[in-house]
Formats: structure tokens, C-alpha cells, sequence
């Protein structure tokens, strides 16, 4: 089978396209032949060395496809069921590829590989952010960064299905017509506008209950000072490189905040905890609350283009690679 290996950390020219064998299910495994293989940014991450992982390496947590081979102790899937995954074990870019029963989901009939592999992890990071980390409700106004983005797309629907006041950046123009064709509130660009000036101006003065920011560095004082007092700062990514050190002090004078650095799989932790946060994805998906955009889509072997693509942050939705 062709998969994607790294040896050593870098740009986006380590990737390498290989064949190799392909993984026999151990305990408790099934295997999936990917439709669609998710490509996030924590992909780039590990290929960078940001987050760091034992080399040699796969890459990528997230595919959807059909179950070939199943250890004979799984009784949860059956060969031919669709499942999808979206938290590992990294090494998703390939044709094939053994996970846990237990951090796998069966697909309904609805949701196709694609759709299922631009979502899953985007879309139950959206949940976990917005049901769980923060529960937005109806009187909340709500800053969401990178809005054109897969996680911002989602979010952003699904904040104003929860009836939220949100306000939306984005990068670019282009950008800001995919947030307010979502429903966004208010949509700053990045380029030409300072961001918590404009908060303010927005919020008569007051400031967002809270910030969900995947940006990182680029972003982060400007995240702190569009929050009202006792608001949430939740930094959940690091598009622009991390964030810097925080002196807990720096909470108190901007109005006793609250952080987090938060991370799907504690949300998911358990297979009960999984199976709720896909639930509710899946269900807001059937209501029609939260439309998943038609992904981009990348040859297997062309993973670098899509990393290179995401990294410059010139693409909006979902990227999936395509056997």
C-alpha cells in the first residue's frame, strides 16, 4: 500500500510517499480502507516538530472508508461497516490503517467518506469547544478566529444555532463573505482592521463572553483585550506559531479572565464520551443547523501541496486527501 512517511521534521518537503505493508489489525483493532483522509493542522504540527512524535513516522489521525480486516475480539463493527476516526493512532495517510474499536465511529448513511473526513475531528472540535469548554447559550457574544477555516465554518453555524452573537474573523474579503454567508453577526478582516478596537466598538465598550482562537501568537494579545470581565480566553490551536508564555497576573489586570488550552481527545477520553460528542455532530448535521462545505481534495501522494496550502493559510473548509 502507498503512505505518507516522515524521518525527520521540517517543512513540507519531508513528506515522503512510500510503499509499504499494509498493518494487520492487532487486540481490539480494525482496519479501514480510507475513502478520505482529513488533513488538519495539528498535522502540520507534528511534521514540524512542534508537536513532537517518535521517528520514523506516519502521519495524519483522521480517515473515513470501509472496515477490511477486524480482530477477532472486536464485536462493536463488522467487515463492510463504514467508521471513521479522527484521534488517532497518527498514520492516517495511507491506504490503509489499524485503530482502536473503541476511538472508532460507525457513519450513518448520509454522511459520506468526504463529508465524514472534513468533519470529524473539525466538527466534534467545534462541539467540544461550544457545548462543553464554554456552553454557549442565547444571551453570549462569541469571538471566533480564523472563521473561514474548518473549524470556524462549523463554529460559526453552530454558535448561531445556539443562538449566540457571533462575531467572526477572518483574514481576507473573500474570506469574510464565506463568514457572514454562514451567519456570522459581525466580520472583522484581520488585514485591515484592529481586532479588539473593533470588539469594543461592536460590544459598546463591554467585550465577548468569549474568544475560541486556533491562531496562536499572531493573535493572542488581541484575543485578550476583546474579553469582558470574567470572559474565557480558549486557545485551542497555533496557526501563527504558539502562544507566549502567560503571566497569570496579566488575567487579573485585563478583568479577572479565565484560560484554557484545551484538546479533543480529554473530551473524548472514553468510548461513552466519543460516541455523545459524534452524536450530537452528526444530529446538527441532520437538522440542517451545520452545512459541512465539499471538502478540497489532494492526491495521497501530493500531502505536501496540502500542507503547504493550509500552511499559508490561503484555503478555507475542509482538506481531504483522496487514495
Amino acid at each position: 500500500m502507498k503512505a505518507i512517511r516522515i524521518e525527520t521534521t521540517g517543512g513540507p518537503d519531508v513528506l515522503r510517499c512510500v510503499e509499504m505493508e499494509a498493518p494487520a489489525p492487532g487486540p481490539g483493532e480494525i482496519r479501514i480502507r480510507p475513502g478520505a483522509i482529513g488533513v488538519n493542522f495539528i498535522d502540520t504540527y507534528q511534521r514540524s516538530g512542534l508537536y513532537p512524535v517518535a521517528l520514523p513516522s506516519g502521519l495524519g489521525l483522521e480517515a473515513a472508508g470501509v472496515i477490511d480486516a477486524i480482530a477477532t475480539d472486536v464485536t462493536r463493527f463488522k467487515l463492510g461497516d463504514r467508521a471513521g476516526f479522527c484521534t488517532g493512532p497518527i498514520g492516517a495517510y495511507a491506504e490503509a490503517h489499524c485503530v482502536n474499536a473503541d476511538r472508532a465511529v460507525k457513519l450513518p448513511d448520509a454522511i459520506s467518506d468526504d463529508i465524514a473526513a472534513a468533519c470529524l475531528l473539525k466538527g466534534m472540535t467545534a462541539r467540544y469547544l461550544l457545548r462543553k469548554t464554554f456552553p454557549v447559550q442565547r444571551q453570549h457574544v462569541v469571538l471566533i478566529h480564523a472563521a473561514a477555516g474548518g473549524v470556524g465554518q462549523i463554529a460559526v453555524q453552530w454558535a448561531k444555532h445556539l443562538g449566540a452573537t457571533v462575531i467572526a474573523i477572518v483574514g481576507a474579503d473573500a474570506k469574510a463573505e464565506i463568514a457572514t454567508r454562514l451567519g456570522a453577526d459581525h466580520v472583522i478582516v484581520s488585514a485591515r482592521e484592529t481586532i479588539a478596537e473593533r470588539v469594543r466598538a461592536l460590544t459598546n465598550g463591554e467585550g465577548v463572553d468569549v474568544v475560541y482562537d486556533s491562531v496562536g501568537k499572531d493573535t493572542f494579545e488581541a484575543s485578550l483585550d476583546s474579553l469582558k470581565p470574567l470572559g474565557l480566553f480558549v486557545s485551542f490551536g497555533n496557526a501563527s506559531g504558539p502562544a507566549p508564555p502567560l503571566n497569570p497576573q496579566i488575567l487579573s489586570m485585563k478583568g479577572s479572565l479565565f484560560f484554557t488550552r484545551p484538546t479533543l481527545f480529554h473530551y473524548t477520553r472514553t468510548p461513552a464520551l466519543l460516541q455523545e460528542t459524534t452524536d450530537d455532530l452528526f444530529a446538527v448535521i441532520a437538522s440542517g443547523a451545520v452545512k459541512i462545505a465539499p471538502p478540497t481534495h489532494y492526491k495521497l501522494e501530493n500531502a505536501a501541496d496540502a500542507h503547504r496550502d493550509l500552511e499559508a493559510r490561503g484555503t478555507t473548509g475542509s482538506l481531504v486527501l483522496t487514495p
